[in-house]
């Protein structure tokens, strides 16, 4: 066995990482995380300065084995996991395993080696130069550890108890929930206002443009300076039969710079934005191009470590990029200099790169072929925005016309036209915000005194409109803008968001749910400091002095510890009327005694009576009191067929059902429409037939009708034949737009597959004269 052993977090780096080290080293991986906290109240120890209680991981207990069983084979240990601190941790962390096995000894050597691309040269240069772990890192990431787990262990069982069971509080989990909460609370507090604009139609030559009213009886026109039609029709016939004069032109010259390169969170937003990626999905995608791919034979990794704050690019890396530009462009697309960035973001840490490609002459259509299609974009991505960043600013010629009609009216027309491509021939960024700034109108050669035709004046009704809510790309900016949490945390906090059911995502953007909007009131009403933007922050800002040997980590927490305890306990005594009711200044219509209030039910926020289950009057949030059904739709001529009692229409979360009046005594329910039954006999129990049915998701599905009974299920349209293959007596009908209409055996140890039809196929582009 090799003396040298060099330990990684992932499997898939460590064929990459062989070839370069060659047979005089072992290589294996720890599989992520090796010890965790212990998941049981006291794993912190707040009255013995925070001592943790930690376990080793159980599903990673096998990959520690192996560790430790070739460290006793080996001389040279070499802790290779992840550049940051996480990272850093789980080097520590190996380390304590060992120490507890009695493994440090005097004949073996433990070094750290870190390296931000996978490349021979950076691997090599590492390994050549180890140093000894960080403690300050490790430190940073105990300190946050521990806040999490007080937080979460603490906040947790305060909603269990008081909202319901299965919720889950976190340091910034909460502030990202509160945001979006927030911003529906604005949208909802949103009056919208009418306002109009006054516009131009003219002509010169057979050149045609527009221009927009912006002066009106010597006054600069605002936003509400024209609130409605009657307005705006008193200036139109006041403009009628007038005539128009060019009364001034300004010509400039504008340039634009082209954006910085990838940090973690620009590359989130963009991957949203330009590629339709979550988060999650962007995060995981770069993983896999940073580990190592194999391209022609040679495993290689294409991009540095995803896990960045910086905007600096290495100077090797900037010089490559500038002789590939001399290579492939014209000499006006190369600066004289290497362009320069300026982390603008808050906490930034600027330890590592930017997040480019390892090298810049590998580009994407080289490797297109040994990449999946999220591979492909995620990379050709990263690599047109490095490319761009270190190319010459775009230039414009812009010109703003401003166009007398009568004696009291202004109309200015503006147009920009793009002279120099420059880095925009390679990458533009994309925003949230439609922005017509970029588009090229062109006006004709316009001289002062001309006079122009008024082909028509018209106004256009406008109303503001309420602030957008979040998507993931736009939620992924604020957090980063108000210093909340670390952008390499991102993806995991919204996928908690949506898997807890605090949010949905509704045409991509975030609506908080009934529960969400509940959480959040408690958490921002009883636990205001902890759920602060700025506090947050500041809390970052302690972690990264830790990490930097500037503060000691332990009176952080103790700091911390001190204030968020007293609160849960003050807390603790709060009724769940107080947390999930609302009372409203309405008399219950039913008993006419007690007030209603907006109750949590299992199925979200509903109005009800206060003195339930006394008195049972619901009705749904938003309904009219004078409108809304006191008493429940029966169905009528039928009854429950397990005890007999009436059936009822009822609202659930997923729309309307019918259910036992009797209920909860009674738990019959069945849906509204009767499922479409396909005729295909089920072919596990041979007694009921496959139906369509919808998944909570609103996914279809077929399944036995016999359910409970009998549990077979499958997603694709079933059909009444016999697999040729493994003769299981039902098929399933496949589209996809890859591989076109397909029979498939529903049997996936079966594997046959029957083309019907081949994909369409892709149209041509038309190119315009």
């Amino acid at each position: 066995m090799p003396a040298n052993l060099l330990i990684v977090e992932s499997p898939s780096k460590a064929k990459t990482l062989l070839k370069y080290l060659g047979k005089d080293f072992q290589i294996l991986a720890s599989y992520g995380h090796v010890r965790g906290l212990v998941r049981k109240d006291g794993s912190v120890d707040t009255e013995n300065d925070f001592k943790m209680k930690y376990q080793v991981i159980e599903r990673n207990k096998k990959h520690v084995d192996a560790l430790v069983a070739a460290v006793k084979e080996s001389t040279n240990i070499f802790l290779a996991t992840d550049p940051d601190r996480e990272g850093e941790a789980i080097s520590w962390h190996i380390m304590e395993i060992l120490r507890s096995k009695k493994l440090l000894t005097a004949s073996r050597t433990f070094k750290r080696v870190v390296f931000h691309e996978i490349t021979e040269t950076a691997v090599l240069n590492a390994v050549a130069n180890p140093r000894d772990i960080d403690s300050d890192l490790v430190n940073a990431q105990q300190a946050r550890s521990a806040l999490d787990y007080l937080v979460g262990f603490n906040l947790s069982p305060l909603l269990w108890r008081k909202v319901r069971s299965g919720l889950s509080a976190g340091r910034v989990q909460s502030p990202a929930l509160r945001l979006i909460c927030e911003r529906e609370i604005e949208i909802r507090a949103f009056t919208s206002q009418e306002y109009w604009s006054v516009h131009l139609d003219t002509h010169q030559g057979r050149s045609k443009f527009g221009a927009k009213l912006t002066q009106w009886q010597g006054k600069k026109l605002e936003q509400f300076d024209i609130p409605d039609t009657g307005t705006q029709q008193s200036i139109l016939d006041a403009l009628s039969g007038q005539s128009a004069e060019i009364q001034a032109v300004e010509k400039k010259k504008k340039s634009r710079s082209a954006a910085a390169p990838f940090t973690t969170s620009t590359l989130q937003q963009e991957a949203v934005r330009k590629l339709g990626m979550t988060t999650d999905r962007a995060m995981r995608t770069a993983q896999q191009l940073y580990e190592g791919m194999s391209i022609g034979g040679e495993t290689v990794g294409l991009i540095t470590y995803m896990r960045t704050d910086s905007v600096a690019l290495a100077n090797d890396a900037l010089d490559e990029i500038r002789a590939y530009i001399g290579e492939k462009f014209e000499k006006e697309y190369l600066p004289n200099a290497p362009v320069i960035f300026k982390n603008k973001a808050k906490n930034a840490q600027e330890a590592h790169e930017a997040i480019r490609p390892t090298s810049i002459y590998r580009s994407p259509d080289a490797v297109k072929a040994y990449l999946t299609a999220d591979q492909f974009k995620l990379y050709q991505m990263i690599w047109k925005r490095t490319l761009a960043s270190q190319i010459t600013p775009a230039k414009f010629d812009t010109v703003a016309v401003d166009i007398a009609v009568g004696p009291e009216a202004i109309f200015r027309a503006t147009g920009q036209t793009l002279v120099f491509p420059g880095f925009i021939a390679v990458y533009q960024e994309d925003t949230d915000e439609e922005d017509d700034e970029d588009d090229e109108a062109r006006l004709p050669v316009l001289t002062v005194g001309d006079a122009l035709p008024v082909d028509k004046l018209s106004g256009e009704q406008h109303f503001t409109q309420p602030p957008p809510r979040f998507t993931e790309a736009s939620l992924v900016k604020s957090l980063e803008e108000f210093g909340i949490g670390r952008p390499s945390t991102y993806a995991s906090t919204i996928k908690t968001l949506k898997d807890r059911e605090y949010v949905i995502l509704d045409k991509k953007r975030f609506t908080p749910t009934d529960t969400g909007e509940v959480v959040n009131k408690f958490l921002t009403e009883h636990f205001t400091q902890y759920v602060d933007y700025n506090f947050t922050a500041k809390l970052e800002d302690k972690l990264d002095e830790i990490s930097t040997g500037k503060r000691d980590w332990i009176p952080v927490l103790a700091d911390f510890w001190k204030g968020f305890h007293k609160q849960c306990e003050e807390k603790a005594g709060l009724s769940r009327k107080e947390v999930t009711q609302e009372e409203m200044d309405e008399d219950c219509p039913k008993c006419g005694v007690a007030k209603l209030a907006i109750r949590l039910g299992k199925r979200g926020r509903f109005i009800g009576c206060t003195t339930y289950p006394e008195c049972d009057y619901t009705r749904n949030l938003g309904d009219d009191a004078d409108t809304a059904p006191t008493e429940p739709e029966v169905v009528p001529d039928r009854t429950c067929p397990k005890c007999e009692s009436a059936l009822h229409i009822k609202v659930g979360r997923y729309g309307k059902f019918i259910g036992c009046s009797a209920y909860p005594k009674c738990k019959h329910i069945e849906p509204l429409e009767k499922p479409r039954d396909t005729g295909v006999e089920c072919p596990e129990c041979k007694k009921g037939s496959l139906i369509e049915r919808k998944s909570r998701y609103g996914k279809l599905f077929y399944s036995c009708n016999t359910y409970p009974d009998c549990k077979y299920a499958t997603w694709n349209p079933p059909i009444a034949e016999h697999c040729p293959q493994c003769n299981w007596p039902v098929m399933t009908i496949k589209v996809t737009k890859r591989r076109g209409t397909e029979k498939v055996c529903p049997q996936k140890e079966c594997g046959y597959v029957e083309v019907i039809e081949g994909p369409a196929p892709k149209a041509e582009k038309v190119e315009s004269e």
